[in-house]
């Protein structure tokens, strides 16, 4: 479950630093209005609802632990690529990234009742409440870095977060 609960984390964290700063980040760097640094967010923020949806149809077929695994590591790329785009590419990169990166979201819910199935209120906690709280505290200390390196340096190092998900490839099966 400690595992389960460090995936979280990182998804968390990656997820508020794009959702609270990435539109700063597109106004600064890229020279958009505050009108248009928002569109990237609002694809990457839909393409993840759209993302939670598919990705509990494709854990029913490949397995849980899998789209765990795939939705972490497969996010990436996409997320150290998104720092370094020409302005054309952000807008498929950001909608690819939040459907890869909030697939496996609900997914883990159910993946983590499973191996806990006597603690199911604690783990929904956990995968759920957890997440939410934890990305308070990560938009937190990402505007906290933000203020104190800059916003790009952080955009930057941001990026990396998704590479915590290789820790999923050490989670137990949920296959018999």
């Amino acid at each position: 479950m400690g595992l389960l609960v460090i995936v979280t984390f990182a998804r968390s964290w990656y997820h508020a630093g794009i959702a609270s700063y990435y539109q700063f980040y597109l106004v600064e760097d890229y020279g958009l209005t505050k009108a248009e640094a928002q569109v990237p967010v609002f694809l990457f923020l839909a393409a993840g609802v759209a993302g939670t949806l598919f990705g509990g149809w494709l854990a029913d077929r490949i397995g849980l632990k899998n789209m765990i695994v795939w939705s972490l590591i497969g996010s990436v790329p996409f997320a150290l690529l998104l720092p370094h785009l020409p302005l054309v590419w952000i807008y498929p990169v950001a909608l690819i990234l939040g459907f890869v990166l909030l697939s496996g979201f609900s997914v883990s819910v159910v993946y983590g009742q499973i191996i806990m199935p006597a603690r199911v209120g604690m783990v929904s906690g956990l995968t759920t409440g957890l997440a939410f709280g934890m990305g308070a505290i990560g938009a937190v200390a990402i505007g906290k870095a933000a203020d104190t390196f800059g916003l790009a340096d952080v955009m930057l190092v941001a990026g990396f977060l998704p590479l915590l998900g290789l820790i999923s490839l050490f989670l137990p099966s949920d296959r018999k």
